[in-house]
């Protein structure tokens, strides 16, 4: 089976965010960018079902600027096979659900693996697009996710406790925090996945159009807290 694993570039989530002088957006100029938290879940839980027998192939996706290459190369020290990065601007949930429906036309995976949300965004949102999009059914806020031939149960988050869904393959499945703990890159790993193939394609090539349909107006930090009193 084929498992592809969706993947995001973010600011390091130890960075403290500061806004642009000029409050269009958050400053990203020698920031210290990593893999999304969750992305990072995500690619752990394909590794693992590889490493169980049940998957075959890896394939990490990631549509961003063309330095969401490092963050491919490290999906693939982790573990995944192959990269593909679909180079764009800031693409909204919408038109990378888009992309990712277009990829996975191509390359017909059993299984999407995503993180539930991106720390930047936060909008939790493409996930679910992308299983509407394809038709596929959605396990969303996954804690436990078990593949036994051509369906998956996936043990769900929700505000009331834990709720168990079966889905039929393929599916979308968006990660919670308590799936697992993702590992660290090797160095032998890290230098392997210099090697490993990385298709570089634009939202043209899948004849998708990206432009935004949102308009961000202005970016404000929170208002400082005032002291406490005793």
């Amino acid at each position: 089976m084929k498992v592809l694993v969706a993947v995001k570039r973010v600011v390091d989530y130890n960075v403290k965010v500061r806004v642009k002088a000029d409050k269009t957006g958050v400053e990203l100029a020698n920031v210290k960018m990593a893999m999304n938290p969750f992305c990072e879940i995500a690619v752990e839980e394909a590794v693992r079902l590889k490493e169980k027998g049940i998957a075959t192939e890896i394939v990490a996706v990631s549509v961003g600027p063309s330095n969401a290459q490092e963050q491919l190369r490290t999906a693939m020290a982790l573990g995944a096979d192959r990269g593909i990065l679909v180079e764009t601007a800031d693409a909204e949930p919408l038109a990378i659900a888009k992309l990712l429906k277009a990829i996975c036309d191509q390359e017909q995976p059993g299984l999407v693996i995503m993180g539930k949300q991106a720390i930047d965004g936060d909008n939790n949102q493409t996930g679910q697009m992308l299983a509407a999009l394809a038709g596929y059914g959605q396990g969303t806020f996954a804690s436990v996710v078990k593949v036994e031939g051509n369906k998956a149960q996936v043990t769900r988050e929700v505000d009331g406790g834990l709720q168990t869904v079966e889905l039929s393959l393929p599916a979308v499945v968006t990660t919670d925090l308590r799936l697992n703990e993702p590992r660290y890159a090797s160095l032998p790993n890290i230098m392997k996945a210099k090697k490993k193939p990385l298709d570089v394609k634009t939202p043209a090539d899948f004849g998708v159009d990206v432009s935004p349909r949102v308009k961000t107006l202005k970016v404000e930090a929170p208002a400082e807290r005032s002291a406490g009193i005793k």
